[in-house]
């Protein structure tokens, strides 16, 4: 019985390591298949590197980032993910509780209301 609480609590640990690395999997995959011009696999990963970092952040607290508008402007937003309740609903009534790796949700605290972007659109965050 002691082996089995053991390996159970070993393999609970690694679930949790791995998902982290399937996450930024799932967004390098999106980038690279928004990417119209001849973008590296390498590239990619270092952009989803970024935008798990940034969600990381925003667990903490607010995060200034930019990231391109769909029009082509650049936008410059302060967002958190931090306290936000369980089973969240978007203003188009939709419920945010399945992560998407097409785009990053966040709370705009500038505009107080809950604002997104396509991963391919991320441009930094400030340090």
């Amino acid at each position: 019985m002691k082996t089995f609480a053991t390996t159970a609590t070993s393999t609970s640990k690694s679930t949790n390591k791995s998902n982290f690395r399937a996450r930024i999997m799932k967004y390098a995959w999106q980038i690279w298949r928004a990417a119209e011009d001849g973008t590296t696999w390498k590239w990619c990963m270092k952009q989803a590197w970024r935008l798990y970092y940034l969600a990381k952040a925003m667990r903490q607290g607010e995060v200034r980032f930019t990231y391109l508008k769909a029009d082509g402007t650049i936008r410059f937003a302060t967002g958190t993910l931090k306290n936000l309740p369980a089973g969240i609903t978007m203003p188009n009534g939709k419920k945010l509780t399945k992560p998407s790796y097409k785009a990053m949700a966040y709370f705009d605290t500038e505009k107080n209301a809950f604002r997104s972007f396509k991963v391919e659109n991320f441009l930094a965050m400030a340090i």
